[in-house]
Formats: C-alpha cells, structure tokens, sequence
C-alpha cells in the first residue's frame, strides 16, 4: 500500500535565492539590497586563479561596495581558520560576508559570521541551537555542486586539537541569498564533480529516509536523486555541458534544502568523523559508505528505499521478495558509483583497521545520527567502518 502523506507539523525553511546562468553577475545588486557597506569576501583560494572571485569582486564595486578579500582556508576549514577570518571582518569593519565556493568556503563565511557577532570562539557553539546571536548579512555563491552549504542551517567546522568536525546547526546560519549560476560550475575537475555530485546524492537520501522527514523534504529529495542520475555522469565526460552542469548544480539545491529541514543520518555521521581524523575528501566519504550504510538500514525503512532504488536503476517487480528488492537495491547503487569510478575501499584511501574504534566513538556523537533510521550501537558503526574497509563496490 502506499505510504499515507505525513500530516505531523513540520517546518520548513529556505534562504532566497537566484537561479540560472549569469547569476554571478547579480553579487552587487543583491548585496546591496541587504544594505551591505562593506563585504568581507570569503574565497576558496583554489578558485583565485581561475577569476570566480574576482568577478563578484567587480560586481560588488559596482554597486558601490568595498570589500576585503580573505582566502586563508583549507578544504575542510579549521577552528583556527576561521577565527582569523573572523579578526579580519572586525579589523576591516565589515558589515557583511559574501562566500564564493564550494562548501569549505561557504561553511567558513557562516562560521566567521557567528564568531564576529557573539564575540566567542567557534567550537563554543558545537550541537544544535547554540547560536545566541545571528551573523551578518551573508551571500553565498557556489561553485560546486553537491555541498547545498548556501541554502542549509549547517555548518562543518575542524576542531584541529580533537582531530574532529563538529556540526553546528541553527537557523541563524542559513544564508540570506544565494545566487545560483551553473556557469561557474564548468572549470570543477573530474574527481571534484564526481564526489560533490555524491555528496548531493547522499545528501538526498539521507533527507529521504530520515525520520524528521515531511512531504516537502520527500518532494525535493526525489527529485534531487532524478535529476542527479540524469546528469551526473554527463557533467563527467562532458564538463561543457551546461545542461548536465545546470541539472546538477539544481539537484545540489534541492538536496540541500531537503537535507536543511530533514537532516541527515549515519552516512554523514560517519564521513564527518572520517574528515576529522584522517582530513579525508568528504564527498568520497559519503560514496564510499553510503552502500554499506544503506545495507544496515535497509530494513527499516524498505519501501522508502526501493523507491530511491528505482530512481536509480534498480529494477524488480512489485511483488519481489522483500530480500530480492534489498539486493536489487545494493546492485543499483553500487553499479551508479562504478559508472562513475568510485570503487574504493576506505583501505584504498588509507584508513587502517586502528582507526576504527575512534571513527566509530566519534561518529556516535555526530548529531546526524539522531535522524538515522535505525539508531546504532557503537560496535555496529565499527562493522559498517569495517565493511566499507574491507570492501569497495
């Protein structure tokens, strides 16, 4: 029987936003029309060279904005990152942020906007609505697709002395706009739009399967996971093709706002705590775990997977043995990262059987757990670790 329409209250909750090509261009108007002075312009330095944020640079002149450049910051941004950003924003008197990147980028903009406004340091506000005062006004610009940092209440910071990413969730930290250009998307390298597009998926399903979940987040999700199967590996082979650029970077978007309002699981919980210790890519995180994961939550929820199965090739008739349809399911996901390229173990990438005990102790405080589907005890996060060890797909 199909699943009744939840009618539980739920809230939801999105940031304004401009879709489309040439949206980049929009960075001045938009920043002026949130009364911006002075900008503090967050930059993935990787993208210095290839002109992004001089762009939006030129923009915000424009439109008579000055701004102040600060690109000190890595791919998973530190503790220490962002509270040098944020003496930057008071040193320069700025008065807002405008983020030009992927998700380190974006996630450095929310989190030097929270240190600049409560006067304290970032690992203070770690958990959920610890966030007293909100930040500036904040513009995002992507240029990946699969963080949807630019529409989500999270932030993803490294506490570089625990060797841990902390999660801080707040409506505070969702951005005030967001322009959104698949443009910018197109210079993204092979292995960045194959582990941003999986993070996008992991994203989605997570959003899906979660029990915070409602009918607008189920809405987005589905259609995330659609659109990412149409034209992921497009983007791959033809990083031109804006039409495959374009529906990927709207997929991120969408899963990103179903994410934001329904929140994640154990494959998040998971890669975060990978990202901390090891500094590993957090897309290939989520790839390389998400089967696994999958496999141990499966029957929890097996309708709600099958039907991202199907989304993503899995093919079984409707009156298939609940066991057939999980398998089915396993199949379709591992055959959609191979296509892609992704069969690693984390062996592969280098996590030893060592580390295990700590990822799993880590990833049993990840607040992402708390929408899992099935909550976990701290050794069957070990067996996932080790699964995903052992084996790639």
């Amino acid at each position: 029987m199909p699943e009744k329409l939840l009618l539980s209250l739920r809230k939801f909750i999105a940031p304004e936003f401009v879709f489309g090509r040439g949206a980049r261009g929009l960075a001045g108007r938009q920043a002026a029309g949130l009364g911006v002075r002075r900008a503090l312009l967050v930059a993935d330095p990787g993208l210095c060279p290839l002109g992004l944020p001089d762009e939006v640079a030129e923009s915000l002149e424009a439109s008579g904005i000055e701004y102040e450049l600060f690109n000190a910051l890595s791919s998973n941004p530190r503790d220490h990152e962002v509270m040098a950003g944020a003496m930057a924003f008071d040193a320069c008197a700025c008065d807002a942020i405008v983020a030009v990147g992927g998700g380190s980028a974006m996630d450095c903009a929310k989190a030097i906007g929270i240190v600049s406004a409560n006067k304290r340091h970032i690992l203070e506000f770690e958990g959920v609505d610890n966030v007293p005062r909100p930040g500036p006004p904040l513009l995002c610009v992507p240029t990946t697709a699969g963080t949807g940092a630019e529409v989500s209440q999270f932030v993803i910071v490294t506490d570089t002395a625990r060797r841990l990413k902390i999660a801080i969730a707040s409506k505070s930290l969702i951005p005030d706009a967001a322009l959104i250009d698949p443009e910018v998307t197109v210079s993204m390298p092979r292995d960045l739009t194959v582990n941003t597009g999986l993070d996008a998926l992991t994203h989605a399903m997570e959003a899906y399967v979660s029990n915070a979940h409602g009918p607008m987040t189920d809405l987005l999700a589905l259609e995330s996971v659609r659109l990412i199967r149409t034209h992921l590996a497009a983007a791959t082979v033809r990083p031109d093709d804006l039409e495959a650029r374009g529906g990927m970077i709207l997929a991120s978007l969408y899963a990103g706002m179903a994410f934001s309002n329904a929140i994640l699981g154990a494959v998040h919980a998971m890669a975060h705590s990978l990202g901390g210790l090891l500094d590993l890519p957090h897309g290939l995180c989520n790839a390389i775990l998400l089967d696994h994961v999958v496999r141990y939550n499966y029957d929890a929820v097996p309708d709600r997977y099958a039907t991202l199965g199907r989304l993503l090739g899995a093919d079984f008739p409707d009156d298939a043995p609940p066991a057939k349809r999980k398998e089915a399911v396993l199949a379709a996901i591992a055959a959609f990262k191979a296509e892609l390229g992704v069969t690693q173990s984390l062996a592969d990438i280098g996590v030893a059987a060592s580390d295990i005990a700590a990822l799993a102790q880590n990833a049993m405080a990840d607040p992402c757990l708390l929408t899992n589907p099935r909550q976990p005890t701290v050794g069957e996060i070990e067996s996932i670790y080790e699964q995903a060890r052992r084996s790639g797909s």
